[in-house]
């Protein structure tokens, strides 16, 4: 290889010794002017000697190790058995509602003993009518019942002494068949005056407006001193206190569901309740093509109907490859995570995601059981950072640092 220094000295130095010359070497001017030219050739055209000066330098000063970007924590994915679970959401409605209703008309309403929320026993009585027309009439055809019975007692006296002489000739047949007729029209104004009676007594224990069902009385539409009429709304009753989740599901989820499962939903007002799935809806919705599941609540819940709840359904339980949540990025509607390889430099991988239980996260897709996810610090990288692995740092104080 040339020796670089030397050659310049020279290559300079003639065109200098060139312009000392007498005056009779003629075009002094022209001379230097190819002397330099060739130097500045020499110094373009020659590899060897670019070459050689730059595989000096490299050789003298490597390329320094790539510093890391930050410092993180990372995580193996774990398998854990989760419960299975389809969810859903819902409305909370009454199992079943009775109309408690007044069977009487022109009757006004003396009493109201319950209100709405008031729980309520089979037979109790929620309200009370006017007795008093009806009383009235009920003491009337228990005196017609009597009157009745005393003609019956006479017409049958009357008929035993037309059968004893029926064979002796005292009375003629036309009088002794009067007299057993008699006797049969006394029973059945007996039985007349008697069924007139019943109907009053009916009734009167008609004026007690009574439960139909043990239940809560949800609607009240009795007011004290209004005058009812046959068949007009009084009280509204859920029966048993039974409140039923209808969940609104897709013909596929209503495959995998049978009878007996159990369920648990979330109520509005930050409670949970448990259930179990009753009966599934035989047809779906022809609009929103989905179909009802009836779960039974329990008892001691604080679901109360017209509640809207968000739920689960219980399928049983399945193995999962879970991550902790703050592992996930979101980035354009899509979840990342970023994964350290064997040289500490970390790559974006987008995965699919499903259940969520506490802090962990369900990975579907896009992460092997053995990878190396970062859980702290991910959000500032990028795809072929580097980065140090560390067991327990401060990650925010760490990263404003690599920042400066």
């Amino acid at each position: 290889m040339i020796p670089f220094r030397p050659m310049l000295h020279t290559l300079f130095a003639v065109p200098a010794v060139l312009w000392q010359l007498p005056g009779r070497v003629p075009h002094k001017r022209l001379v230097v002017g190819i002397a330099v030219t060739t130097t500045l050739a020499v110094l373009t055209f020659s590899p060897l000697t670019s070459v050689g000066l730059i595989g000096e330098s490299v050789a003298a000063n490597p390329p320094p190790a790539a510093k890391p970007a930050l410092s993180v924590t990372v995580a193996t994915p774990k398998t854990q058995q989760w419960a299975n679970s389809i969810t859903a959401n819902g409305a909370l409605q009454a199992w079943q509602e009775a109309i408690v209703a007044s069977e009487l008309g022109g009757v006004a309403i003396s009493a109201l003993h319950v209100d709405v929320g008031s729980k309520v026993k089979r037979g109790q009585v929620l309200a009370q009518l006017a007795p008093e027309t009806i009383r009235a009439s009920l003491a009337a055809q228990q005196a017609n019942v009597a009157r009745a019975k005393a003609a019956l007692a006479e017409a049958r006296a009357n008929a035993e002494r037309a059968r004893n002489l029926k064979d002796s000739g005292a009375l003629s047949e036309q009088q002794i068949q009067q007299l057993l007729l008699g006797e049969d029209a006394a029973k059945a104004a007996l039985s007349a005056a008697l069924a007139m009676q019943r109907i009053d007594e009916v009734r009167m224990a008609q004026t007690s407006i009574r439960a139909i069902d043990d239940g809560i009385i949800s609607a009240r539409n009795a007011t004290l001193g209004a005058v009812v009429q046959p068949g007009g709304e009084l009280f509204r009753l859920v029966r048993q206190g039974r409140i039923e989740w209808r969940a609104e599901l897709t013909a596929e989820q209503l495959g995998q569901l049978k009878p007996g499962l159990k369920a648990r939903i979330n109520l509005s007002d930050g409670s949970s309740a448990d259930g179990t799935l009753r009966m599934l809806a035989p047809t779906l919705d022809s609009l929103s093509r989905k179909g009802i599941a009836y779960v039974d609540l329990a008892a001691d819940s604080h679901a109360r109907a017209g509640m809207f709840g968000q739920g689960e359904i219980f399928l049983g339980d399945s193995q999962a490859l879970t991550i902790p949540h703050s592992a996930l990025l979101m980035r354009d509607g899509n979840s990342y995570v970023f994964e350290v390889n064997a040289k500490n430099q970390v790559e974006q991988r987008k995965v699919k995601t499903g259940r969520r239980v506490g802090d962990a996260v369900e990975i579907l897709t896009g992460l092997e059981a053995s990878a190396k996810v970062i859980t702290r610090g991910a959000a500032f990288l990028n795809s072929g950072d580097t980065v140090q692995v560390v067991s327990d740092i401060n990650t925010a104080t760490q990263n404003k640092a690599a920042a400066k």
